[in-house]
């Protein structure tokens, strides 16, 4: 077998704590020579040395890749924390700075250990929702109370302070009193009076006897409600818009008188303000204005929770969803929207059917309820009167009201280029969308 003559040289490699070789013609960085020198190779002795070589570099390159991926993915970990850090910090900061601003405002401040002896441990859970979860407590005093653990928050905050900086200074007796909260670390909580006979929703869509309310009872909720709604409009230093006015967050109280509960949407604003900014529409489908997503018809107003409450109102005389998503598509759109059908049927002249045994007294409050929410629920602000003239008209004779227009669900007409939310759509589609909703 021939013989290949080669010069090896032997470098100090990029480390510096150890020797690289290689053969002529191949070079290696850094070039700090240490030595070289010739030998004779035996050809099989020259191919097995190249091979060992290429294994060197190509476990060099897996190694150096690994160690890259490595690196890159730790920076990215730490990146991640960093920024989840920051956005708490961020929201605790913004909420100890709320706190302390309006310290001579605030309620009363509960640790978590309080919070934990009052509800026994978490023991009692009288619902859940979107917000977080609501426990029954017992004040040291003995008082019942009901505690909002509030959930992972994605507003930085917001939804607690707009609790708290609204619900914290007002005093009516149709809006939910918030007795104290809770601020430690994570751990964020509000206080309220306990409201033993639950939310509004299960008596007025509920097919039990037994939850069920009079038409008087009824009335006399609407009105109260009308009354909170009010007071929050023009009744504080700020006027407070709720966004969220719907059957879930009426609560009743053990004589059934209503609160207006939940003000995590709500928003704080001049009471010389006609119009306000909103960044997003907020609110429940069903009961959102209009004009939250279409901006050509009126701006965002106070008028906004005065659709709400009209929406409210018409399922509350009708005991039923105004969304009737059980009426097969194809049937008239006037029955699948209630109140399309009511208007409908008072400019007829025709009674709505209340229930076999319904007085004519019964027949007139239903009526007149089912007028005033109309007139609340008209598509354009403008139209649809304050809270004010509301509680006057329900307080009113029927006979003084006056028969509001046809309403519709959506804008007929609107310029292409004015469209904030799409309704170029069929109105069974529509229908479907909502009815996911509901």
């Amino acid at each position: 077998m021939t013989n290949l003559r080669s010069r090896v040289d032997c470098r100090l490699n990029s480390t510096g704590n150890g020797v690289q070789c290689s053969p002529e013609g191949y070079r290696i960085y850094p070039i700090y020579t240490l030595f070289h020198f010739e030998r004779l190779f035996p050809m099989y002795e020259y191919r097995s040395y190249l091979g060992q070589l290429l294994g060197c570099a190509v476990a060099s390159l897996a190694i150096y890749l690994a160690a890259k991926f490595s690196l890159g993915f730790c920076c990215l970990i730490a990146l991640l924390i960093y920024k989840w850090r920051r956005r708490h910090l961020s929201m605790y900061d913004n909420i100890e700075d709320f706190l302390r601003s309006n310290n001579n405002l605030m309620p009363i401040r509960y640790s978590y250990s309080d919070i934990k002896k009052m509800t026994r441990g978490f023991k009692d859970k009288l619902g859940e929702g979107g917000y977080g979860s609501v426990y029954k407590a017992k004040l040291r005093s003995g008082g019942l109370v009901a505690i909002k653990m509030l959930g992972k928050s994605k507003t930085n905050g917001q939804d607690f302070i707009n609790e708290v900086g609204t619900i914290g200074r007002i005093r009516h007796v149709n809006v939910v009193r918030l007795i104290g909260f809770c601020v430690d670390g994570s751990k964020r909580s509000l206080v309220y009076d306990f409201m033993p006979n639950g939310s509004l929703d299960k008596y007025i869509f509920s097919q039990q006897r037994d939850v069920s309310l009079s038409c008087q009872k009824i009335f006399e909720i609407a009105l109260g409600v009308a009354r909170g709604i009010d007071y929050l409009h023009q009744g504080c230093d700020m006027q407070i818009l709720h966004f969220d006015i719907k059957p879930h967050n009426i609560l009743l109280n053990e004589n059934f008188t209503p609160k207006v509960s939940d003000f995590g949407l709500a928003k704080l604003y001049p009471l010389d303000n006609s119009i306000v900014s909103l960044t997003a529409a907020r609110g429940t489908m069903g009961y959102i204005a209009p004009e939250l997503f279409y901006k050509n018809i009126g701006g965002v107003s106070y008028k906004a929770d005065v659709y709400s409450f009209g929406m409210l109102l018409m399922e509350m005389a009708g005991r039923r969803k105004n969304l009737n998503a059980g009426i097969e598509q194809s049937s008239q759109f006037s029955q699948i929207y209630f109140p399309t059908w009511v208007s409908d049927q008072l400019k007829a002249g025709k009674d709505i059917e209340i229930g076999d045994d319904a007085t004519d007294e019964e027949k007139k409050i239903i009526k007149k309820m089912m007028m005033v929410a109309l007139w609340c629920i008209q598509m354009k602000p403008i139209e649809r009167p304050s809270m004010n003239k509301v509680v006057e008209m329900l307080e009113g004779e029927i006979e003084s009201l006056q028969m509001p227009p046809r309403p519709f669900l959506y804008p007929q007409q609107i310029p292409a280029d004015e469209v904030v939310w799409t309704i170029e759509v069929p109105v069974d589609q529509v229908l479907q969308n909502l009815k996911r909703l509901l």
